[in-house]
């Protein structure tokens, strides 16, 4: 008798030890328009999106490549900005204003070789050292010196893009650039020339956000003569999202704390404005540096409502209005969580917004897990939608070109889906939705050849190292380090989203020492000592954010914090 009591209080101290509340649970805060997105989106099913962004690298960068519009990239001799040859890709497949004998080689885009460049630096692909180049060295030439801007800017040559039926000043392809590069910078370091580049960018974002003084009401901003200029294009104040993310990820690398009032500042004047300014893709990355000053230095700025401006889309008469995340069924398709128009032909939800919005927004949960519940359900709705662009995954009859996605070695997809066909063809009466590009608008003369979108796809590495399955359907693991640069050290971080009315069981595989995992938002340890494979339960409809931390740590609370040998594991 006594042998059987030792052992139930055994067990007993074991449960306690293991359960033990080291924090309160964290409320979870609804986003009205993920709570109109389903638990379970349907049809279902969720792609490698790892195996998906290695083989992009590979069919990609390939200069030896035959066949119809192969290859997909070329050599750049103008040696724009710097001494050296660069590389351009193709923005869509056929795209007849570019490449090696079109406008001097010179029209390419940096949103598309930075993309492609970041997507392989997540996977672990070394870009410094392939096939004997150094492709992070060579896409230093989009660093316009030559105009005095001295960042970086979406073609190494404004001018030669305009001529070649490229883009007009345009806020956010002069800014999103240099967030781009600051992302390439940590993936792929020690790179001769990058931090100087940094440095510049910086310097300039801080001038920029100065006289801009919390007016950012302009189309674009001139970084020669330090002015805001207004044109045909709507106002972009997100831009100031742009501003903050380079400028605390420079306050992370540098240790200025010029930089680091900057994106105070930055963050400052995107909240000053009365209604959703979203514009492309900049606004959530307010939102994660938002939540990372009031974790990392105490502030109080308005996370959910930077969140809501995204998702529910721009509201002003007078900027790009209905421009959010996408909530709706069409035809037989749940296309819920899709970033693009809301309005647009009844909807428009782009593929390369898409990944890019998981960019910021999943390791944003690690810095306010008050979002973990809502930030898991939406991504588990847009992964599954945007594996519609690609032509292997929607049927036949719902896409512009079945007879050649042969071409795209299915790394490649269509640029978007519509919710009905903006062509006019016969053939999509009655479709819904048409997975389509722009490349047509374009590209007028031939605009058969424009639809594959290798801009839209060269950003798959995004959710290639995001996105994991586990051991039970519809339950991803989604890594927040991956995209959480310039971090403080921290512990792996998994978030969890279990999207069934019942609990469940996940399985955890560990492949390196011991691990305890810690739940930061029941704010308990649910397994320990992890030497291979440990299980948790998440409750129904209900998110964890797991850290494994090593074994045996001790946790302890500090100044709002939770920590483990010395490292935070919660906020």
């Amino acid at each position: 008798m006594n042998k059987l009591l030792s052992f139930g209080v055994l067990l007993s101290l074991l449960f306690s030890a293991c359960s033990e509340q080291v924090q309160q649970t964290v409320p979870q805060v609804e986003i009205n328009r993920i709570e109109t997105m389903p638990n379970q989106p349907q049809p279902y099913k969720m792609l490698d999106w790892q195996e998906k962004a290695v083989n992009f690298d590979e069919v990609v960068f390939d200069f030896k490549a035959n066949g119809e519009y192969r290859p997909f990239i070329w050599a750049d001799d103008a040696r724009r900005n710097i001494d050296q040859q660069t590389f351009g890709l193709y923005t869509v497949i056929g795209d007849i204003r570019q490449g090696p004998n079109h406008n001097n080689g010179e029209f390419h885009e940096a949103i598309n070789s930075l993309g492609a460049l970041m997507s392989a630096g997540l996977l672990h692909i070394d870009k410094r050292d392939q096939q004997g180049r150094n492709y992070v060295k060579m896409i230093q030439n989009y660093f316009n010196t030559d105009n005095g801007w001295n960042i970086m800017m979406n073609n190494t040559c404004p001018e030669v893009a305009l001529l070649g039926g490229g883009y007009g000043r345009d806020w956010w392809y002069d800014v999103f650039p240099n967030v781009l590069f600051y992302a390439v910078s940590e993936l792929h370091p020690d790179v001769e020339g990058a931090e100087q580049i940094q440095k510049t960018i910086a310097e300039q974002f801080y001038k920029a956000d100065s006289v801009l003084n919390g007016n950012y009401d302009y189309s674009y901003f001139d970084y020669a003569q330090m002015q805001g200029k207004r044109n045909h294009i709507p106002y972009q104040q997100d831009a100031a999202a742009g501003h903050a993310y380079v400028l605390y990820a420079a306050y992370q690398k540098f240790g200025d704390p010029r930089y680091l009032q900057g994106a105070k500042s930055a963050v400052e004047a995107l909240l000053k404005q009365k209604e959703s300014r979203f514009y492309e893709v900049l606004m959530p990355f307010g939102a994660y540096v938002a939540a990372r000053l009031n974790a990392e230095h105490g502030t109080h700025y308005d996370i959910t409502q930077i969140i809501n401006w995204t998702f529910d889309g721009c509201t002003a008469e007078d900027g790009r209005t209905g421009w959010g995340i996408i909530s709706d069924h069409w035809g037989n398709y749940d296309v819920h969580g899709l970033q693009g128009s809301l309005t647009h032909d009844g909807g428009y939800g782009f593929l390369m917004n898409t990944f890019d919005m998981a960019w910021p927004l999943i390791p944003m949960v690690r810095y306010n897990q008050g979002y973990a519940r809502a930030m898991g359900k939406w991504m588990l709705n847009a992964a599954n939608a945007a594996r519609l662009c690609y032509p292997y995954e929607i049927p036949d009859d719902h896409q512009y070109l079945p007879e050649d996605k042969a071409i795209t070695r299915n790394v490649i997809a269509y640029e978007g889906l519509k919710k009905v066909d903006a062509y006019n063809n016969e053939a999509f009466k009655g479709v819904s939705p048409v997975a389509l590009g722009d490349g047509p608008n374009w590209v007028v003369s031939q605009p058969k050849l424009s639809m594959f979108s290798i801009y839209g796809s060269a950003h798959v590495g995004i959710f290639g190292s995001i996105i994991k399955k586990t051991n039970v359907e519809k339950i991803l693991q989604l890594n927040c380090l991956a995209t959480d640069f310039y971090k403080d050290k921290a512990y792996p971080t998994y978030l969890y989203y279990n999207p069934y009315d019942t609990d469940k069981v996940v399985e955890f595989t560990n492949d390196g020492a011991a691990v305890d995992l810690y739940d930061a938002v029941s704010g308990t340890v649910v397994a320990r000592n992890v030497t291979h494979r440990g299980n948790f339960s998440i409750k129904a409809d209900e998110a964890c954010l797991i850290v494994a931390i090593p074994a045996g740590s001790n946790l302890t609370r500090t100044n709002g914090r939770v920590l483990a040998n010395g490292v935070t594991v919660s906020y």
